[in-house]
């Protein structure tokens, strides 16, 4: 087979670990720096997203004849992220709400933006396989 899909030459997987990392972190951070008290659970919400994500591209990795499913799983998530980000259009939220709203939009919109592309380049290199037999 073929040279790997890279973007900005970063592996997929690679790509997962670091948005579900960034999440998680953005996740963990914004629930210490809410106003509330006490705080709020919902806080956490991208780092409860950007955790799969991370633990997708890690068995990816070690398991790579599953990588498609684990990846296939992993836009799941960024369409999840996106759907669940798109609130921000619709209510008043505090800042640190409407970033974390934001910051799920992004991640999720560049995975899937990735995630494509990647899927495109297995479906050409696969075929390109089978008509040169």
């Amino acid at each position: 087979m073929g040279e790997g899909f890279t973007f900005l030459g970063m592996t997929v997987p690679k790509i997962a670990m670091i948005n579900g990392g960034v999440l998680v972190l953005w996740g963990i951070a914004s629930y210490f720096l809410q106003d509330a008290d006490p705080r709020s659970i919902t806080a956490l919400i991208p780092a409860i997203i950007g955790f799969p994500m991370v633990v997708l591209g890690v068995l990816s990795i070690l398991n790579e004849e599953n990588r498609h499913h684990y990846m296939h799983a992993s836009m799941v998530f960024a369409l999840v992220m996106i759907l669940g980000g798109a609130r921000v259009f619709f209510s008043d939220m505090s800042t640190l709400a409407a970033t974390s709203h934001l910051l799920l939009i992004v991640t999720g919109s560049s995975f899937t933006f990735v995630g494509i592309k990647s899927f495109r380049h297995a479906r050409i290199q696969r075929e390109g396989l089978v008509g040169s037999q």
